[in-house]
C-alpha cells in the first residue's frame, strides 16, 4: 500500500515538473492571441496607458503632399506649438483637449481649450504603438482633420514620446500652386509630443 502511495506521489510530481518546464518556454516569448491588450508576457500593452497624460508638442507645419509623395512647401512653413490633455481609457481609445499655435497665432483662431476631439490607440508588447487623433465639429479646427503618430510608451506607464508621421487637413495650396487641398490633403510637418502621467494626490 504504502509504495502503491509512492508511486502515485512520483507521478504527480513528475508532471507537475513537466507543467513547469512548459510554462517557462512559453513565458515572455509566447506570442499568443490576447486581443486589443497585446501580448501579456510582454513589457506593455493597451493597459499601460490609463488615466490623464499632459502633452506638450512642437514643430513645423511644411506643406503639402503631392498624390506621388513629394512635398510641395507652402510660401513659409508655420511653427506650432500645443499644448494637451490626454485621458486614456486602457482599452485603445481615449479624449483629447488641447490649445495650440500655429504661426503666431492661436489655432483656428480660438484662445481656449479645444475639446472636440477623440481617437484611439495601440500599444505593442514591445512598448511601440500607434496613436490617431480624430478633430469632431463644432471646436476650433475642422472636422476632418487627424494627426497619426508612431509613440513609444515607458514600460511604468507613467511616459510617452511621439512623432508625427501623418497629418491630415481640410484645405490649403502648396506655395507653387502646383498642390491644392482637396484633394490632395495630407500635409508634411516635423512635430514631436511628449505626454506624461498627471499625477493626483501624489498616485499614478
Amino acid at each position: 500500500m504504502i509504495s502503491k502511495h509512492l508511486s502515485i506521489l512520483s507521478a504527480t510530481a513528475a508532471a507537475l515538473l513537466s507543467l513547469s518546464a512548459a510554462a517557462q518556454a512559453g513565458g515572455p516569448g509566447d506570442r499568443g492571441d490576447h486581443g486589443d491588450h497585446g501580448d501579456h508576457g510582454g513589457l506593455c500593452s493597451n493597459a499601460t496607458l490609463k488615466g490623464p497624460f499632459e502633452f506638450f508638442g512642437h514643430g513645423e507645419i511644411l506643406g503639402l503632399k503631392a498624390a506621388d509623395g513629394t512635398l510641395h512647401p507652402y510660401a513659409a512653413p508655420s511653427i506650432l506649438d500645443d499644448v494637451a490633455l490626454v485621458t486614456f481609457d486602457g482599452r485603445g481609445t481615449f479624449q483629447r483637449t488641447d490649445f495650440g499655435m500655429i504661426g503666431g497665432l492661436p489655432k483656428g483662431g480660438q484662445t481656449t481649450f479645444n475639446p472636440n476631439q477623440m481617437g484611439t490607440y495601440t500599444v505593442n508588447s514591445d512598448c511601440t504603438g500607434t496613436m490617431k487623433i480624430v478633430y469632431t465639429a463644432g471646436g476650433a479646427v475642422p472636422a476632418g482633420v487627424e494627426t497619426d503618430l508612431n509613440i513609444v510608451v515607458a514600460a511604468d506607464g507613467t511616459l510617452v514620446e511621439s512623432v508625427v508621421y501623418r497629418a491630415v487637413t481640410v484645405s490649403g495650396v502648396s506655395g507653387d500652386g502646383n498642390v491644392k487641398c482637396p484633394p490632395d490633403c495630407e500635409q508634411g510637418v516635423q512635430e514631436s509630443f511628449e505626454g506624461k502621467k498627471v499625477l493626483v494626490y501624489g498616485f499614478r
